[in-house]
């Protein structure tokens, strides 16, 4: 495991934490997850400067007396203020900032009122439980309230802005993992999720990623989030952007680390989503050795719960060189020591066990086709040809495929002389089921390809086609 010094880790059964935890266990891998940002530090101080008419509003009848005198008694308070004030009177301070949320539709106000929310908690993290202990007696809280801002927004109801959407979010996702008692639709918060990962605006999707890490930290969410349509294809285009800044791309590896605890995910995410190119890329160039760990340890993950999914393919995009590489180095700390220790000696001795044929089909199954020597080697084809038909012609049909998907010439060429020694070596019976799979258009297509290898290798595909008697 990760060291939780300079990590959040899941608590050490993995499991979601029970009414029999302390609250303090409840909360602390929260607070270590800092959901933070400049970009909404400065949304934060801009609007706590804004002016509210807040007796205007009293009069239209929007609040009551009793919610302005306690409003106008703490706002624009210093933090030693605020925490006298708290200490006296927080629960009814956290009822009252619950039942504004609840009731009010002007952005103005909302907004005032989620600062409000956050001046309360900001460095005081245990304070999130007044919310639960103010919600005692309406079942709709202490979610509902900030549920209804943030997909105000997303269903267009009433609101249009997107620090409503982000702190509404961020105070909401505390309130979820404060507690084991979680009476909301994860479902429609994950789509909302799913939603802002897409953003083009950088620092709405790195909070959000920030959120993932918190709330992915309660086992149940990680297979919801796995469930909703789009979200880890969205989570993915990020990790497979790369970026620069090496906290920001640890906190996006971390919500992958997280997920592949799931054993159903583990089994899948590489064979849906072909991440492991893409961390053996970050692992390569990382600059902070925490980046480092997170993805040998995600690598562990893969292989201690799903070895059969994982181990073929982390051999065709060398894991097992780069494991052997890291374990010449010297690190800080002995954790990542043992994780890299573990990869190298599974790689090993699958790599050991592994036959030519099961290697072949690993290279077919992650599309990342060389000129390894099963491709070049007649014998082989001779030998093994006719296995392209198993599991209902799986392996045929990905070649087929990757000649319609791959914009690489190589990946193309290889296709194409696959397929060519697949029907010279199975005869008329091979003919047919390339014609069946679509793969015998799609090689003639690849004859005028602009790559020559592309066009020498269709070319000769086509020819053995032909020259197998019906």
């Amino acid at each position: 495991m990760l060291s939780a010094q300079s990590i959040v880790v899941p608590s050490s059964s993995d499991i979601c934490p029970s009414s029999a935890i302390a609250r303090e266990d409840l909360i602390k891998d929260v607070t270590l997850s800092i959901i933070s940002h400049p970009y909404l530090d400065d949304l934060l101080e801009k609007i706590r400067h804004e002016p509210i008419p807040w007796q205007d509003y009293e009069r239209a009848g929007l609040i009551t007396e009793d919610e302005r005198v306690m409003v106008e008694h703490i706002e624009n308070k210093s933090p030693e203020e605020i925490t006298s004030i708290i200490s006296e009177h927080g629960i009814h301070y956290a009822g009252l900032y619950l039942e504004l949320m609840q009731n009010l539709a002007r952005v103005d106000a909302v907004q005032k009122v989620l600062v409000l929310v956050h001046d309360m908690l900001n460095d005081h993290d245990e304070r999130i439980f007044l919310f639960h202990e103010a919600s005692v007696g309406r079942p709709d809280f202490p979610f509902g309230p900030f549920h209804k801002q943030v997909f105000a927004k997303h269903l267009a109801l009433r609101i249009n802005d997107e620090f409503i959407g982000i702190q509404a979010s961020k105070i909401l996702t505390l309130l979820i993992c404060s507690t084991s008692h979680r009476d909301i639709d994860i479902g429609d918060f994950f789509r909302w999720m799913t939603f802002q990962l897409q953003s083009r605006n950088a620092p709405v999707t790195e909070l959000n990623i920030q959120i993932l890490d918190a709330l992915f930290h309660i086992p149940a969410y990680r297979k919801a989030f796995w469930q909703t349509p789009h979200a880890v294809d969205s989570l993915v285009a990020i990790l497979k952007r790369g970026n620069n800044n090496p906290q920001k791309v640890y906190e996006i590896t971390f919500a992958i680390w997280l997920l592949t605890f799931d054993d159903e995910i583990a089994a899948q995410l590489n064979r849906k989503h072909d991440v492991l190119p893409s961390l053996v890329d970050i692992a390569k160039h990382a600059v902070k050795e925490k980046v480092i760990r997170v993805v040998v340890a995600i690598f562990k993950n893969l292989i201690e719960r799903a070895p059969r999914a994982n181990l073929s393919a982390m051999l065709v995009v060398k894991v097992l060189p780069f494991a052997e590489h890291l374990s010449t180095r010297k690190w800080s700390d002995q954790e990542i020591v043992e994780d890299i220790e573990f990869v190298k000696t599974q790689l090993q001795e699958n790599f050991q066990s592994l036959t030519t044929f099961e290697a072949y089909a690993a290279e077919v199954e992650t599309g990342k086709l060389e000129w390894t020597p099963p491709h070049q080697s007649d014998n082989f084809w001779r030998q093994n040809a006719g296995r392209l038909n198993d599991q209902d012609y799986h392996l045929l049909r990905l070649l087929t495929r990757l000649m319609s998907s791959s914009n690489n010439p190589t990946v193309l060429a290889i296709a194409c002389h696959d397929l060519g020694q697949y029907v010279k070596y199975t005869s008329s019976d091979g003919r047919k089921r390339l014609q069946e799979v679509g793969a015998k258009q799609r090689i003639m297509e690849l004859m005028t390809h602009q790559d020559p290898e592309v066009r020498y290798h269709a070319l000769s595909a086509t020819q053995k086609y032909f020259s197998m008697s019906s």
